[in-house]
């Protein structure tokens, strides 16, 4: 009866899975990444959508902050983008080698034997180039970029952009009217809950037991609508939404130390386990 009680406790762990983001995620914010992103953003914007450089930077940030992405709200408004075009200038003259392997975050990982997923707004080819220098590899059962999310990833239709009506976003801001409808995005990324929904149909995870890392407060303010445990890295301030602050993904351990008591409950049960059968064949 002991052992029953005892296997009942152990066999229902708060959290079976861990999903994370990667950027200023994985890696902290202070690696200039970030920086260097928003700047290829801004000058693909100049140099392949013609726009104009005084506005780019306004255009860049609302577009960002109304679609979740730049590239979403570039598509949402009526630029006739590439997507592998605009990942290969942004990501593609990035330097990943200032990155280094982090074994610290590599041993946390893999000391916990739980579920490990990435969900990236990122192509595959970043997500790679970023897990491969921090020496992540074999870290985690699946990556979720955006490519997973946007399978059909060619331009929809050969009309040049000067051709095209682009629905003008900044006067929209400047001069709101509720009787005009802001364009929809084809792009499905966080922080929209759709885009959530698709990765636990896909992964078959539980948000109720996953623990959702990320260093956008709104990609976790949406995490926790749709039911995730929220760990807003990058921070030690809470916000409405945010479960668990990190100043840096190594504080793991400290914060969460239930995910080790789990761990030791494991081997308790496996040892039980192995007593029970031992005093059955004797």
């Amino acid at each position: 009866m002991a052992y029953e009680e005892n296997f009942q406790k152990t066999s229902a762990p708060k959290y079976d899975c861990l999903l994370f983001d990667i950027d200023d995620t994985l890696y902290p914010f202070s690696s200039g990444l970030a920086t260097l992103v928003k700047n290829n953003i801004q000058e693909y914007m100049t140099q392949k959508l013609g726009i104009q450089e005084d506005k780019v930077q306004e255009l860049c940030l609302s577009l960002y902050k109304i679609y979740g992405t730049t590239m979403a709200g570039l598509k949402a408004v009526g630029y006739d983008l590439d997507y592998d075009d605009f990942h290969r200038f942004v990501h593609g003259r990035l330097p990943y080698s200032t990155l280094k392997p982090d074994p610290i975050l590599r041993n946390i990982i893999l000391s916990l034997p739980i579920r490990k997923v990435v969900f990236t707004n990122a192509d595959k080819a970043h997500a790679a180039k970023i897990i491969a220098r921090l020496g992540l590899e074999d870290c985690f059962e699946r990556i979720i970029s955006f490519e997973t999310l946007n399978p059909f990833t060619k331009t929809e239709s050969p009309v040049a952009t000067e051709t095209r009506e682009i629905f003008d976003i900044s006067s929209y801001i400047a001069n709101p009217d509720p009787s005009v409808e802001l364009p929809k995005t084809p792009v499905i990324c966080k922080p929209s809950e759709g885009a959530f929904e698709q990765v636990f149909k896909m992964t078959n995870i539980n948000p109720h037991k996953t623990l959702f890392f990320d260093d956008s407060i709104r990609n976790i303010q949406t995490g926790k609508r749709v039911g995730l445990h929220t760990v807003w890295v990058g921070t030690s301030h809470k916000a409405e939404g945010v479960d668990i602050a990190l100043e840096h993904i190594h504080n793991i351990r400290e914060a969460l130390p239930e995910l080790w008591d789990a761990v030791d409950d494991k081997a308790e049960e496996i040892r039980a386990r192995q007593k029970v059968a031992i005093e059955t064949i004797a």
